[in-house]
């Protein structure tokens, strides 16, 4: 059932088995695997099924440098699906050494291993729409498909890594019959969670304040919450809950909020590949099922332990848009078109300067003087982006010089000091609004230089490419957009120690035994690979988790008429 708050009387206590505080990927796949296992679940969202102005202000906050990171309210929504409703669709698990501990790595190191999530990344790839749970070129492609660089073998660097892409599935818009169909699961549009309150020894939730925009109060009295409101307002609410437990909820050892992570990315250096163009396939291939993939690059795990890097990929790209040199009519069309392109895309087709009159002018040349290419290319994303359900992933052009960039997509070194905390304005419904003080580290500079550098021998060696990138430049380059796209990471950390960390291996929060998080926000550390697979991953195992606790916690009545 589906149903707006404001229908809620005032006053009520309403009660379930477990209540989900969010209902974007991990909260609507916890609900789901929940249900099936014949739990009550009330998922309470903020949004409505629609974008909403003012429900989605509610998200707006402030930034310690704007340069570093974009305004807490973009990338984020607040309506049933979450972020979905605006994601890339990009998949891909973490790999196994993203849970190891790693001593040239500080804070490194999972309370839990590749092996015990990779049960759940079938059905992730599945809620996701991204097909089979298969992420090797050799074994998901047809066979007989070409390999990345003709000629091109390397012990130290793998090309047959791949990206798999959803629809992108709004999962608001593709589950929301599901939900509202499921006789167990109670969906609340409109409820916005302002608190967590305790019972006085603070080891459990007493219940949760729910208010709406209209101004309807009511709570909730769960047996177990789930807090899945992403890596920003996860924290928010924690922090802003501090009636008991003064430095707010799970935070006694000041962790919630740091540790705050994104990735580090940005268009790097040249590789030149020798040989014609049909030696390279730098494109989306098709599987069998019919899901775009994409290959990278990424250095192997035992190399990366050798020389103390971060976990990397290399994306094959075209030059950088802005530049009117590359002389592409289509690159030099999206930049002309960049203020009618949405924010998570446009941002990078700024370059922190205001363009001169001559680069305008040069760019409008490449359009007129490139007729067959852009025509070509306005046909092909007529066609197969918008108005295809399954969307082709992004630009990609026919490359007739073999020479490319390289997209860098980088884990980041966990610093306690990057963080998020409260700021000193509130929202509409009274709430600290968010101040987010993003950071980035030497290290993680340092770390994608390593990384190249491993390419750049390796292509050299074989003979098969040339890599050239400017060392100098390089945290120039990396930086020039700050904090890569939406992906909040870290701020309730899992671990054993509990000063060290806010929840548990089972996503508990250490002192709360009725309280879990799920998502992104419990990551210690952020991988190469984008988070939602990850946390739609982890929200299935955690949805078993609780499944065993209710079920250990009926009695041996309820367990009889069950039966």
């Amino acid at each position: 059932m589906i149903m707006q708050a404001d229908e809620i009387q005032g006053g009520s206590r309403l009660q379930a088995d477990v209540c989900v505080v969010g209902a974007g990927p991990a909260g609507i796949a916890l609900a789901m695997a929940l249900s099936e296992q014949g739990h009550s679940v009330l998922l309470l969202e903020s949004g409505q099924l629609q974008a909403h102005a003012p429900t989605q202000a509610l998200c707006e906050g402030e930034v310690a440098d704007e340069r570093l990171h974009s305004p807490p309210g973009k990338y984020r929504q607040r309506r049933l699906g979450g972020s979905t409703a605006i994601w890339g669709g990009r998949c891909m698990p973490f790999d196994p050494i993203d849970f190891e501990t790693r001593n040239y790595i500080p804070h490194s190191g999972w309370p839990l291993s590749y092996e015990d999530l990779a049960p759940y990344y079938p059905q992730a790839n599945a809620l996701a729409e991204a097909g089979r749970f298969i992420y090797d070129a050799g074994d998901a492609l047809d066979p007989g498909t070409g390999p990345m660089i003709a000629g091109f073998e390397s012990s130290r660097v793998l090309t047959n890594g791949l990206e798999r892409f959803s629809c992108p599935t709004h999962f608001g818009n593709r589950y929301a019959r599901r939900l509202e169909l499921a006789p167990n699961i109670q969906v609340l549009l409109g409820a916005n969670c302002t608190g967590l309150r305790l019972h006085a020894d603070g080891r459990a939730v007493r219940e949760l304040e729910v208010r709406t925009l209209a101004g309807s109060r009511f709570s909730v009295t769960p047996n177990i919450t789930v807090l899945a409101m992403g890596g920003l307002e996860t924290a928010r609410l924690l922090l802003a809950s501090h009636d008991v437990v003064a430095q707010g909820v799970g935070n006694q050892h000041d962790v919630v909020g740091r540790y705050y992570m994104c990735h580090i990315a940005g268009n790097v250096g040249t590789l030149t590949i020798h040989g014609p163009a049909r030696n390279v396939r730098h494109g989306y291939e098709i599987s069998p099922e019919g899901i775009y993939c994409r290959r990278r690059l990424s250095v192997v795990a035992h190399e990366q332990k050798r020389l103390g890097l971060a976990n990397a990929v290399a994306r094959l790209h075209f030059p950088r848009i802005t530049d009117p040199a590359h002389r592409s009519g289509v690159l030099s069309g999206l930049f002309l078109a960049r203020k009618l392109i949405s924010y998570e895309y446009s941002k990078r087709l700024n370059d922190g300067a205001p363009p001169t009159t001559a680069a305008y002018a040069r760019h409008m040349l490449n359009v007129l003087t490139d007729p067959v290419d852009t025509a070509a290319f306005l046909a092909h994303w007529l066609s197969r982006r918008s108005l295809a359900e399954r969307k082709f992933p992004s630009v990609i052009l026919r490359n007739r010089t073999n020479r490319f960039s390289l997209e860098v997509h980088g884990e980041q070194v966990p610093q306690a000091h990057s963080r998020v905390t409260l700021a000193d304005t509130v929202d509409a419904l009274g709430m600290p609004r968010l101040k987010v003080d993003w950071r980035y580290s030497q290290a993680d500079i340092d770390s994608v230089r390593g990384t190249l550098d491993v390419m750049a021998e390796e292509f050299a060696r074989s003979g098969k490419a040339r890599l050239d990138y400017n060392r100098h430049t390089l945290e120039e380059d990396l930086m020039r957009f700050g904090a890569y796209g939406g992906h909040h990471i870290g701020t309730a950390r899992m671990g054993r120690d509990a000063s060290t960390s806010v929840v548990n291996g089972d996503c508990q929060v250490h002192s709360v035994h009725n309280l879990f998080v799920a998502g992104s926000a419990v990551f210690p550390t952020s991988s190469q690979a984008n988070p939602t697979l990850t946390l739609i991953a982890m929200a299935l195992r955690l949805g078993e988790t609780l499944s065993q606790r209710l079920r250990a916690e009926r009695s041996p009545l309820e367990l009889k008429e069950a039966a």
